[in-house]
C-alpha cells in the first residue's frame, strides 16, 4: 500500500492542509483532477453497510452517495461487501437489472458510470473511494492502475483520522458531509417506539425514505422532531406478512 505513487499523493494533499483539516476534500479533488472522471466521493463503511459520506468533489457525487447510504445498495455496498472493485463503465445497461432502486436516482443525477473501489485493511471495512463519469466509459489499465493508488491513500487518510478522532468514537467522530448521526439517533428512537431492533428501525427508516424519494436525513429529521411516526409502517409490514 505505502508505494511511492501513495506517498506523492498524500504528500501532495498534506501540503495542501497542513493542519490536516481539508484533507479528505483535497484527495478527492486531486483524484478527480488525475483521471479521466467526473466527479469523487469518499464514504465511511461498516459491516452494516454505508456510515456516512466523509468528502465529494461536488453535487452528482454527493448525491451518488446519499443514495447508496438510503438504499442500501449500489457499486460501493457491493464493492465493499466482497472486497474487489466494482467497475461499471455504463451504468444504464448494467444497473437497472443489478441495482433497480440505485440506477434511477445514479442516472438522474447525471451519473452515467462508476468504480467503486474498497477501502480495507485486511478483513476490516474502512470505506469506498466512488468515481464517477457523466458519460459512459471505461478506465485503461493505466488509469485504474492510479485509481488504485488514491483508493490506497484514501485508506491511510482514514485511517489516520481516525486515529485523531475521540476513543470513545473512533469512526463516528470524522466529519462527514451527510446527516449520519441523526438517522443513527433517529434509528434509536424509533427501536425504542415501535419495540423492535435497531437493524429492522433503520430498514423502516430506509422503505419510508425511498417510498417518498426524499434523502435520508430528512426523514431522520422528522421522527426526531415527532412530526413522523414510522411504528405503524411496522404494524403494516406485519399484517403483509400474517396475509402472504
Amino acid at each position: 500500500m505505502t508505494s511511492v505513487r501513495v506517498a506523492e499523493i498524500l504528500s501532495a494533499v498534506w501540503a495542501d492542509s497542513p493542519d490536516g483539516s481539508g484533507l479528505p476534500t483535497g484527495l478527492v479533488h486531486a483524484c478527480a483532477g488525475a483521471l479521466p472522471i467526473s466527479g469523487v466521493g469518499l464514504a465511511l463503511m461498516t459491516e452494516q453497510g454505508p456510515a456516512g459520506t466523509v468528502a465529494a468533489t461536488d453535487g452528482a457525487a454527493l448525491e451518488l452517495e446519499e443514495l447508496q447510504f438510503t438504499l442500501g445498495e449500489g457499486p460501493c455496498v457491493d464493492a465493499s461487501k466482497t472486497g474487489r472493485p466494482v467497475l461499471q463503465p455504463d451504468l444504464a445497461s448494467t444497473a437497472p437489472g443489478r441495482w433497480p432502486a440505485f440506477a434511477s436516482g445514479a442516472l438522474a443525477a447525471g451519473v452515467a458510470a462508476v468504480f467503486a473501489l474498497p477501502l480495507r485493511v485486511g478483513a476490516i471495512r474502512v470505506g469506498v473511494l466512488d468515481l464517477y463519469r457523466a458519460s459512459p466509459g471505461t478506465l485503461g489499465p493505466a488509469e485504474l492502475t492510479e485509481a488504485l493508488s488514491y483508493a490506497d491513500a484514501a485508506t491511510l487518510l482514514l485511517l489516520y483520522l481516525q486515529t485523531r478522532a475521540s476513543e470513545s468514537e473512533p469512526l463516528h467522530a470524522l466529519a462527514v458531509l451527510d446527516d449520519r448521526a441523526e438517522v443513527h439517533q433517529a434509528t434509536g428512537v424509533l427501536s425504542v417506539q415501535a419495540g423492535i431492533g435497531l437493524a429492522e428501525a433503520f430498514v423502516l427508516l430506509r422503505a419510508r425514505a425511498y417510498a417518498e424519494n426524499r434523502p435520508l436525513g430528512e426523514v431522520a429529521r422528522d421522527v426526531m422532531t415527532g412530526s413522523l411516526d414510522l411504528s405503524d409502517d411496522r404494524d403494516d409490514r406485519d399484517d403483509r406478512d400474517d396475509h402472504s
